[in-house]
């Protein structure tokens, strides 16, 4: 893969997928991306009065275009089509930022994420990805990054002004920078898990190609997980997110399909099941609308053994 100038920011081009979002941190993430880089938005068929507060931001703010799909197609779907149509119109772009609506890189994170991506390739580092540091709005608290032994699947948190790089088992999909190419060449997101674990499944098969991930600590993107947020204690203080019975849904329909991949990580699976009880004891005992949650979870598991079964995730 060919070296880049990472001051060049030109290079990279933005995708920002968005669905009924909230106008003003979607307004701030625009405003702090670089001025130079290309700004894709794909709209998963928001409401229209929602929609015509983004096409106004959009007509606003240089270098962004809107894409519209007529309908949700998901997350996925919505950042493949977003790179396909930055190769189509940005033959000189190189590398993709991907985006949800409520990320909000801090000043000269971008350029960071860059400076990190070609430090590691000097080096002579197969690197695929490169992630920032997640700081979750509502708890103060950040994600930490994903570390993966023999036995342990784990978060570390290194601190903000952290020089060295950090080598990941998986990233965030919102702020992980990759090169188009690759991106392409490895077929994108896969479309039908929809939105939850998108991100994790294409960090196993970019790792299964041969490429490595890495977060960068100092570069740092302000996040909202789920629907909102909370401080927990478990073993320590964690973000945990408020979803949805919907997201939940996903959630556990795709944990459940990825268990049943060879080419996932038998570390992940043990923690991921660990932690999808966990998960239902909190809602259990904490969450709102329990009958609902515990509806979609239970579908959500009879859907993940069905399409399993018939081949079709």
């Amino acid at each position: 893969m060919s070296r880049f100038d990472p001051s060049d920011i030109s290079s990279v081009v933005t995708v920002t997928v968005t669905y009924n979002p909230v106008i003003a941190p979607l307004r701030a993430q625009f405003e702090a991306l670089p001025r130079e880089s290309l700004k894709l938005v794909v709209d998963n068929a928001s409401q229209p009065k929602v929609l015509r507060e983004i096409e106004s931001l959009v007509a606003m703010t240089p270098g962004a275009r809107l894409l519209r799909n007529d309908k949700n197609l998901g997350l996925a779907a919505a950042f493949n089509r977003g790179v396909r149509e930055a190769r189509a119109v940005d033959l000189a772009a190189r590398f993709v930022l991907l985006l949800d609506q409520d990320s909000e890189p801090a000043s000269d994170s971008v350029e960071t994420l860059l400076a990190g991506f070609e430090s590691l390739q000097a080096n002579g580092v197969n690197v695929g990805c490169v992630g920032p540091t997640l700081l979750d709005v509502a708890t103060g608290l950040t994600h930490g990054f994903h570390r993966c032994t023999r036995w342990r699947w784990h978060r570390i948190h290194p601190p903000l002004d952290a020089i060295a790089p950090v080598e990941c088992a998986s990233l965030n999909g919102s702020g992980t920078l990759v090169p188009i190419d690759l991106f392409l060449e490895l077929g994108g997101l896969e479309e039908a898990l929809f939105i939850d674990h998108v991100d994790t499944e294409w960090a196993f098969r970019v790792q299964t190609h041969g490429y490595r991930l890495f977060g960068i600590p100092k570069a740092v993107f302000q996040h909202r997980m789920g629907d909102t947020s909370r401080r927990m204690w478990i073993f320590g203080w964690r973000v945990w997110p408020v979803r949805s019975p919907q997201r939940h849904y996903f959630l556990y329909r795709n944990a459940i399909i990825l268990m049943r991949r060879k080419y996932v990580p038998q570390v992940w699976k043990v923690w991921a099941m660990l932690k999808l009880g966990m998960t239902t004891c909190v809602l259990l005992m904490t969450g709102p609308r329990r009958y609902e949650q515990l509806r979609c979870i239970t579908i959500g598991f009879r859907d993940a053994v069905r399409k399993s079964r018939e081949g079709l995730l």
